[in-house]
């Protein structure tokens, strides 16, 4: 391989033997996501992972995929690379575990259009950070330079996750019923949706994104908006073995609206209480400067809830505590009723 060099690929614009330093920096990261089911090393040409399926009676494979969307350009603006990776890895693994699967090992895909070693390093480093929060592995990824399909300072970032979950633990909400309740799990931030609409709000490419902003808490705009997505996956796997969870849902681009009722059957709606929900400040920033209805910010936003579990009622304190020994400051912000309409938030 070290042979390999192509001048006249170079020549238009693909510079392969800047692909092989990108390998060779990013392995430091990659080993600290090695789980007991890896298989193989990076490098080859597919990622190779031996399940433990003990216990299992009907093992059922769950995959998601997903990127981080145009959150990257805060990123490019503040030239800072190493969290983005972690965005990639929340949006598909809060996915999966939505249906009570675990998951195991995760790829990446990176098209820039010039392949910068130490930059590709540092996005791979989030990635494998965000890989250790979940506890899967990261078996393998491509990073491709596409000269004159974007600019060379530009890239994209996805990724993809494979889960695993008994057929009888899938969570598929048929046991939901009226009078169950409505758990959240806090987020940190955006998290990685409705960026288009905050960017258009802050103009973020004229906007002062260092500057210390006193309705942020002190913190800047650029490090508010670029917080990583939290990663939900330990607390919820281990709630999940001790509370029957009948719903869950992570909120992400299309806010309350859109995502609570994808876990909600027919006949039932969720009734969220305003008044319980914590936003955080970055959500009423963006409302005051962009002048936008709460009813928007509801179906764009998280609000500050990045994850919602339905439990039954007799089961809630239980599992309130469970998500708080387990790092998550979860609270009650509503219930499950008879409705014609999936969610109302009075």
């Amino acid at each position: 391989m070290l042979n390999s060099k192509s001048e006249a690929y170079a020549a238009a614009g693909v510079d392969i033997t800047a692909g092989y330093k990108s390998v060779e920096l990013m392995k430091k990261h990659i080993r600290k996501t090695e789980t007991p089911g890896v298989f193989s090393d990076v490098g080859g040409f597919g990622g190779l992972f031996r399940p433990d399926m003990t216990g299992m009676k009907e093992p059922v494979l769950v995959s998601g995929t997903d990127g981080v969307g145009t959150k990257l350009k805060i990123a490019l603006l503040l030239d800072k690379h190493d969290t983005i990776g972690i965005d990639c890895v929340a949006m598909c693994v809060n996915d999966i575990i939505c249906c009570g699967a675990e998951p195991l090992f995760f790829l990446d895909y990176i098209a820039c259009g010039k392949n910068i070693p130490e930059r590709i390093e540092q996005i791979v480093k989030g990635v494998c950070d965000g890989c250790v929060q979940a506890g899967c592995a990261l078996i393998g990824g491509e990073t491709a330079e596409h000269p004159g399909m974007m600019p060379e300072e530009d890239y994209d970032l996805a990724g993809y996750s494979t889960g695993i979950v008994d057929r009888e633990k899938i969570i598929d909400n048929k046991t939901m019923k009226a009078g169950d309740v409505v758990i959240a799990l806090p987020s940190t931030g955006v998290h990685s949706n409705g960026f288009s609409l905050v960017r258009k709000v802050f103009d973020v490419e004229n906007a002062d994104l260092t500057s210390p902003v006193e309705k942020l808490g002190g913190k800047s705009l650029g490090e508010t908006l670029l917080t990583p997505t939290r990663i939900y996956v330990k607390p919820v796997l281990a709630l999940l073995k001790e509370v029957a969870v009948k719903g869950i849902s992570h909120i992400t681009g299309g806010g309350f609206y859109e995502n609570i009722p994808r876990s909600i059957p027919d006949g039932l709606g969720a009734k969220i209480e305003r008044s319980k929900v914590r936003v955080l400040p970055i959500f009423d920033l963006i409302a005051e400067k962009g002048g936008i209805s709460e009813r928007d910010m509801f179906n764009t936003f998280n609000m500050g809830v990045g994850m919602s579990i339905v439990v039954a009622a007799e089961d809630a304190e239980k599992a309130v505590r469970i998500l708080k020994e387990n790092g998550e400051d979860a609270y009650v912000i509503g219930e499950i009723i008879e409705s014609e309409d999936k969610i109302t938030i009075i």
